[in-house]
């Protein structure tokens, strides 16, 4: 379970008050919103990259409302990706397993096993200057899935695509969600693609959020 309680965020002009979001474990959730209705801001307060004033966060059965980020167990692709720019694709992927003291063997072992679901194999040796956009948006969501997180927080990962890669991702992710389980949330402006890829729709309305499928 997913679980934003009572979330009381501010920062200058910009605040949440009262803010409450649940999604349950293995589900594919897509959160919608105007430009600057704060949308990204609940993907960093589940992350732990932005603070809040008062409320609860809850990932699994684990409340990780003072957690460090590294603590909290999710995958999170902004939505400029934000690779490593002198990291060749493989170690962008072993990054995070590294920090977590995985053996060599266990790295190599994931990383060929991420490269495969991710159909990035041939692009191992790669630095990201040598991608295009869409294999560059791979190898993001490979490394946010390399620690094997609960959760997966997706800033917009298809906006920058053309229709043909945005149907190549759009089934690519499904793919992911069946075969990991992994509970999705997935930030979009595209109600056609909110419809396609999430069996549940978050909005932002009147300042709060609110389930409208």
């Amino acid at each position: 379970m997913i679980k934003l309680e009572n979330i009381f965020l501010q920062q200058g002009a910009f605040a949440f008050k009262d803010l409450n979001l649940e999604i349950k474990r293995g589900d594919y959730a897509a959160l919608m919103g105007k430009s600057g209705c704060g949308k990204t801001t609940v993907l960093e307060v589940l992350c732990g990259l932005r603070p809040i004033l008062s409320g609860r966060v809850t990932l699994g059965d684990r409340e990780v409302t003072g957690l460090k980020p590294a603590e909290r167990g999710v995958g999170y692709v902004p939505q400029d990706r934000a690779l490593f720019p002198t990291m060749q694709v493989r170690h962008q992927l072993a990054f995070s397993l590294q920090l977590r003291r995985w053996s060599t063997m266990e790295i190599a072992a994931r990383v060929n096993e991420l490269a495969d679901w991710l159909e990035i194999g041939h692009l191992l040796d790669r630095l990201p200057s040598g991608l295009s956009g869409g294999e560059s948006q791979r190898v993001a969501l490979g490394r946010a899935l390399a620690s094997q997180p609960q959760l997966l927080c997706l800033d917009e990962p298809l906006s920058a695509l053309d229709e043909a890669l945005r149907d190549e991702m759009c089934l690519l992710l499904s793919r992911i969600h069946r075969k990991t389980r992994i509970t999705i949330l997935h930030v979009t402006h595209s109600r056609a693609e909110a419809d396609r890829l999430a069996g549940q729709l978050w909005c932002f309305q009147d300042g709060a959020l609110r389930q409208i499928q």
